[in-house]
């Protein structure tokens, strides 16, 4: 069993050295560990640090053409969204949607909020309470704007899922299963448990196996969420990318 397909890899479109390498360096990785396809999902509008910016999609979208020639490895151009508020607002507008063939959204930090309560009770709440266990509150707070962005924009994968951002994980892994939405098992981190794990896969929610590449060499890195599918005995069938390519459709109702 091969993943065939990486959705989650920054370049230096993720401003300020956040991202490493160019598009056609991520592409030509992909290829030599064979890859058929990857994504380029630098991160959202709104991250005052590592953003990339609307201008540049244009840029990106030659780039990739050009790394597809030269590399033969299929390249879709996408973004890693930020959740905003906590009535689900990501970092997209609506005329972005045609710019942009696959949608990413995670939680981050260092983030433009909606509005001042949202800094406070989405940002700032999960930025201090990290070093505490999270009160029910939080993890409220956190899951309903999660399902609300799920049930209001054209996401195709959640991103590491409960990193920095506790969530009811089971709640929003059936919201998406619900709106055809994929979780992700991040190669770098898996912040849910493994019986978490377990009780999704048993509920038929699909995954997808990402690297979380912020250089090239990256690209393709993801043993630590292969071995927890083998580990734990999750059906192949749910992992969208392993052995087979996945279908996206931003525009879904």
């Amino acid at each position: 069993m091969i993943i065939l397909g990486d959705y989650h890899t920054h370049t230096k479109y993720s401003r300020n050295g956040h991202g490493k390498g160019t598009i056609l360096e991520n592409a030509s990785v992909a290829a030599n560990k064979g890859l058929k396809q990857i994504a380029i999902t630098d991160h959202g509008f709104n991250h005052w640090l590592f953003g990339v910016r609307r201008k540049e999609l244009p840029e990106i979208r030659e780039e990739i053409l050009n790394a597809k020639e030269v590399s033969g490895v299929d390249i879709l151009l996408g973004v890693e969204a930020n959740l905003i508020s906590l009535n689900g607002d990501i970092d997209l507008r609506e005329q972005d949607y045609e710019s942009l063939d696959i949608i990413l959204m995670g939680h981050h930090n260092l983030i433009r909020h909606e509005t001042f309560k949202d800094c406070m009770k989405l940002g700032l709440a999960n930025i201090l309470g990290g070093a505490f266990s999270p009160s029910k509150d939080r993890i409220n707070r956190n899951t309903t704007a999660f399902l609300k962005a799920i049930d209001k924009n054209p996401i195709d994968i959640i991103t590491h899922l409960n990193y920095g951002c506790p969530t009811d994980t089971l709640a929003v892994a059936k919201m998406a299963k619900q709106k055809g939405v994929l979780v992700e098992l991040n190669g770098k981190r898996i912040n849910f448990s493994d019986k978490e794990l377990e009780i999704m896969a048993s509920e038929g929610v699909k995954f997808i196996i990402n690297s979380d590449a912020h250089s090239p060499e990256r690209v393709g890195e993801v043993n630590r969420a292969v071995n927890k599918i083998f580990q734990l005995n999750i059906p192949i069938s749910l992992v969208v990318n392993l052995d087979k390519l996945p279908k996206f459709n931003k525009k879904r109702n």
